[in-house]
């Protein structure tokens, strides 16, 4: 196609020139104008040309490879689930080699330069470019111009080339935190976005491979993700650190561990921080998990709270508001005529329930001015203290 930039001659050229690094970013950047200047469009892959037929492996925790497929029987009818699918999926993806990776970054920067430049030409803000996102084929173009937008598509594509060629840095990496309560899928989904972060942060210049750029990401991502939706309830990051430098304290010391002032001193945190590190251990169970007994019995925690007695557990008291003290808070709220209405319209203080038109009949006034006082009345009492306690007599009219 006339003005097509062929990835092979685009990377012939720019090993050629990074044959002399000192002069390597001059060179580049009269490539890219040379380019700007024929408006010239560079090839992009097909997807399928870095993908395999499926290889049957799955990645170890040292990156090994063992069967996946193969050790599946041929004739079962179970579905897969997601992350198997996933892997599947990654199985056929070709790693690449040191030199293909060099010749793909280097043709990540070209199409970042050549998009910072019709950038700054069309007088865009890269900061603005933030709540966009590339153009599908077949999208009206919205309102960029379109040649940002086609070098926009450019580097996007080659981007994701990159980091679906990695992505089995991710399996690889996740499996030192398979250990952890957090769904496998949930890191592995974090995981695959940062590499695009990797991706936008990888120099090829350094001599390094992407994959040693890459899992310092990966790790920073699994950890901070563990930090912030490891627990039941969030526990900021820093008193995380503080729990972890108190329990390893409290292993050495013994049965000095419980004192507060000797755990400050042997972590060198204050006496504030090491109680709000203790406070923080607290562990959440579910009602329904199971624990072994003595007799073999798999009962579970809400078994062992059992109560025999008339009611069960539930009482009043164990609310903070109940719920007649709630609906009577809520109806101090309104006007006698309000609370006449309502109390028809939802069978309160011992009415039965009514319809607008019975309510209306009754009062000798139009089916619109009961709705009117029930809308009203109902805003009334639809406040934040009180919202909870009204709900169930909200239900029908809301």
């Amino acid at each position: 196609m006339k003005n097509t930039i062929r990835q092979q001659d685009l990377d012939a050229k720019l090993s050629s020139l990074a044959l002399d690094m000192e002069t390597y970013d001059v060179q580049l950047a009269k490539l890219v104008s040379e380019y700007d200047a024929l408006d010239a469009q560079l090839e992009s892959r097909d997807p399928d040309s870095w993908r395999s037929h499926p290889r049957g492996q799955r990645f170890g925790s040292e990156g090994n490879t063992e069967g996946l497929l193969s050790e599946r029987p041929k004739t079962t009818t179970r579905a897969l689930s997601i992350e198997e699918q996933f892997r599947a999926e990654v199985e056929r993806i070709t790693i690449q080699s040191r030199e293909d990776e060099a010749d793909l970054a280097r043709r990540i920067e070209f199409a970042r330069l050549r998009f910072e430049k019709a950038m700054e030409r069309a007088g865009i803000d890269p900061d603005t470019m933030a709540g966009y996102r590339p153009q599908a084929e077949g999208e009206s173009e919205g309102s960029l111009p379109l040649p940002v937008l086609k070098r926009w598509n450019e580097l996007h594509l080659l981007r994701t080339e990159l980091v679906e060629r990695n992505l089995y840095l991710v399996l690889i990496n996740v499996e030192r935190y398979a250990h952890t309560r957090v769904s496998r899928m949930d890191l592995i989904q974090e995981g695959s976005a940062v590499l695009f972060r990797a991706a936008d942060g990888f120099d090829w210049k350094r001599g390094l491979l992407f994959r040693t750029y890459a899992v310092h990401w990966l790790n920073q991502a699994f950890r901070s993700y563990l930090y912030n939706f490891g627990n039941t309830v969030r526990v900021p990051v820093y008193l995380q650190k503080a729990m972890k430098h108190v329990r390893d304290a409290m292993e050495r010391m013994g049965d000095r561990g419980q004192d507060v002032k000797a755990l400050a001193e042997a972590t060198d945190l204050g006496e504030n921080v090491v109680n709000s590190a203790l406070r923080a251990s607290r562990s959440t169970h579910s009602i329904d998990s199971s624990f072994a007994t003595s007799s073999g019995d798999g009962l579970s925690l809400r078994d062992t709270l059992t109560d025999d007695e008339p009611g069960g557990l539930y009482s009043p008291e164990m609310e903070d508001v109940g719920l007649a003290d709630g609906a009577e808070m809520a109806l101090s709220r309104l006007s006698a005529r309000e609370r006449h209405v309502i109390g028809l319209r939802f069978g309160l203080d011992g009415n039965s329930e009514h319809t607008l038109a019975q309510i209306a009949e009754e009062m000798g006034v139009s089916l619109e001015r009961i709705r009117q006082i029930q809308v009203r009345a109902i805003t009334k009492m639809d406040t934040p203290g009180l919202r909870k306690a009204v709900a169930p007599f909200l239900a029908e009219g809301a």
